[in-house]
């Protein structure tokens, strides 16, 4: 494997430790009224560590975290991370297709996830799930009273979250985690069918949090950090440790909404706020006053939705000074950050200037491996101290994703500037943004493909009405008749709702081009045939 960046090394329950030691009192997070302050977070990640121990939590167990933006998401994981086990973050908007598989090759041996009798869909979906790929799974733990969904988990422990850590215990904790200690894993969308399986080293995502912290000035007097997007993305899960790597103050929201934001933003005195170029949209849509941001001291934005090209300039009249950002599943979030005060032209740009000095950043040219010059377009290959240990179980991946140097090759297409930024401009393969995530196209097209009229499907992604979604083309066999409505409704069962084709289109056949290697389908052409068949539907109603 190859090393890292040299840099401190740093367990992440140390870096916790630290922070309650400068300020104990001072407030780690906030969620509806509750405020907790550093030494109760330290205190509850000391007792469910405790408590996780007794049920046989220890090193290098995984223990699912599926839960939206709540305080128990970062107690688990700083838990997970004081035993040495390894958190599984899975997102909250999964349906029973993607968290079978995710519990299924992780082997996550606990879960926990959010219940509420009203509307209890993670259980819903979990007694979903095939009985045969839960086999490693002991225990469920539900933040909130399950409802009656729990009755389908055969064989499977169940127990409040309430319940675990009612009882404050002494026991000492037996670990023997160190900074190179595995503790987490992010789902990411690769050239496979499934998503890879990333996983994280304790010292990467310590170091890193420290990194971007300096970088974006949370070290303010009463800096607090808005939670909008979710923990389980490297996007919101890098912010909200770099918050607790400088004590500033996390306000989680479990879910957005643009006017109870904007009354928290005023209520707290948010100073820092990032998310995506959608999320400023609407802020700015709801507000009426330009007062509404006087707190923001920083803001940065990831560029998903073509429509909203001017968002940073649009954002500038009411006070937010937006700067583009860049970060992958492998690298972590807020790798590299653009400075606020370069011009708009400049701060619109997604990359940056790294915010650590040991990061080092190339070009290459993709076909050749050759090393390109400033200005030049190519590969970016990265190498960071927040470059991911391995994909788990699959060197083969791993070993491809990385060169002998330790360089990340990240896929993306860029080039590197005279003042020592570099610009993503991107991604190389077709791979899509949809909801905020990046998606493998293959994934989508293998479940639809699954239906039994269809025999063959191609999705691609286009610039839908309001922002970027995507459009499958099918192929079925010759006298079948299947409606667009039935495709559409057999993705709704089972795939995560963002994942859900906008629309579906059936062709005879796909476009092809045969070259020396063989013969491709033209995913091009058939972008194209998608973008108008959507202008034409649009311009007739």
């Amino acid at each position: 494997m190859p090393k890292q960046n040299a840099s401190p090394s740093q367990t992440l329950i140390k870096l916790l430790d630290e922070t309650t030691k400068i300020n104990p009192g001072a407030t780690a997070l906030l969620h509806n009224r509750e405020r907790i302050s550093y030494k109760t977070l330290q205190n509850r990640v000391y007792n469910l560590a405790s408590q996780l121990q007794k049920m046989g939590i220890g090193k290098e167990d995984r223990i699912g975290i599926w839960l939206p933006n709540i305080p128990e998401w970062i107690e688990v994981f700083f838990a997970c991370a004081h035993l040495g086990a390894i958190a599984v973050s899975i997102n909250t908007r999964f349906g029973t297709t993607e968290v079978s598989d995710i519990l299924n090759r992780s082997g996550c041996k606990a879960l926990f996830v959010c219940s509420n009798p009203s509307d209890d869909k993670y259980l819903s979906i979990l007694s979903q799930v095939n009985k045969n790929v839960l086999t490693a799974l002991e225990t469920v733990i539900t933040v909130g009273k399950p409802s009656g969904e729990a009755k389908d988990l055969q064989k499977i422990q169940l127990i409040t979250y309430a319940k675990l850590i009612q009882q404050s215990s002494t026991v000492w904790l037996s670990t023997t985690i160190s900074p190179s200690s595995k503790c987490i894993m992010f789902t990411t969308s690769g050239t496979t069918s499934l998503p890879k399986l990333v996983v994280h080293t304790q010292n990467g995502i310590a170091s890193h949090a420290k990194d971007v912290a300096k970088s974006i000035k949370l070290d303010i007097p009463s800096s607090v950090i808005l939670q909008a997007i979710p923990f389980c993305g490297v996007f919101g899960f890098s912010q909200a440790i770099a918050a607790i790597s400088s004590g500033a103050s996390i306000l989680c929201l479990p879910s957005f909404d643009a006017s109870n934001t904007l009354d928290l933003i005023k209520e707290h005195n948010v100073t820092h706020l990032n998310g995506s170029d959608e999320m400023f949209d609407r802020l700015i849509n709801e507000s009426s006053d330009l007062s509404d941001f006087n707190s923001v001291a920083f803001c940065g934005y990831a560029s998903f939705t073509p429509s909203l090209s001017n968002i940073v300039q649009t954002c500038q009249e009411f006070g937010l000074t937006l700067v583009g950002l860049y970060g992958t599943s492998e690298l972590l979030a807020f790798l590299a950050v653009q400075k606020p005060e370069l011009p708009t032209s400049r701060r619109r740009r997604m990359g940056g200037f790294p915010v650590s000095e040991s990061t080092k950043v190339r070009i290459r040219d993709p076909e050749t491996g050759a090393a390109m010059p400033k200005g030049e377009v190519g590969e970016l290959e990265i190498k960071c101290v927040s470059r991911m240990e391995c994909y788990y179980q699959n060197p083969d991946a791993t070993e491809l994703a990385l060169t002998k140097d330790g360089f990340f090759k990240t896929g993306d297409l860029g080039k590197i500037c005279n003042d020592g930024s570099f610009e993503f401009l991107s991604r190389i393969g077709d791979a899509l943004r949809l909801g905020g995530f990046l998606v493998n196209p293959e994934e989508v097209e293998n479940f639809i493909q699954k239906h039994p009229k269809v025999i063959g499907c191609q999705v691609v992604g286009i610039n839908g009405p309001q922002r970027p979604t995507c459009a499958a083309f099918v192929t079925v066999e010759k006298g079948t008749h299947v409606s667009t409505q039935e495709i559409m409704e057999f993705c709704q069962t089972r795939l995560a709702k963002y994942k859900v084709p906008s629309y579906v289109f059936l062709i005879s056949k796909f476009p092809t081009t045969t070259g020396p290697n063989g013969t491709k389908i033209q995913k091009t052409l058939l972008r194209d045939l998608a973008q108008k068949k959507i202008v034409s539907t649009t311009s007739n109603t």
